[in-house]
């Protein structure tokens, strides 16, 4: 993953791609999270950062269900 990429955009895009990623870790200043393949769920990367709105957007979808 690029340094350059908000992680916000990096997860959405992701998910657009048909794959999927699950938090690894969350402390309440950083969040670790498992990007993984689509075909399996094999983790391919990690995401580990400590931007707001990361935080924010992982809180959000732990609290709402993603539809399948």
């Amino acid at each position: 993953m690029s340094e350059r990429q908000h992680p916000v955009d990096v997860l959405t895009r992701w998910e657009d791609h048909g794959a999927v990623w699950h938090v690894v870790d969350r402390t309440p200043s950083r969040v670790t999270v498992a990007l993984c393949r689509c075909d399996g769920g094999e983790e391919v990367d990690r995401l580990v950062s400590d931007d707001p709105d990361l935080l924010a957007f992982v809180d959000e979808r732990a609290r709402t269900p993603r539809s399948p």
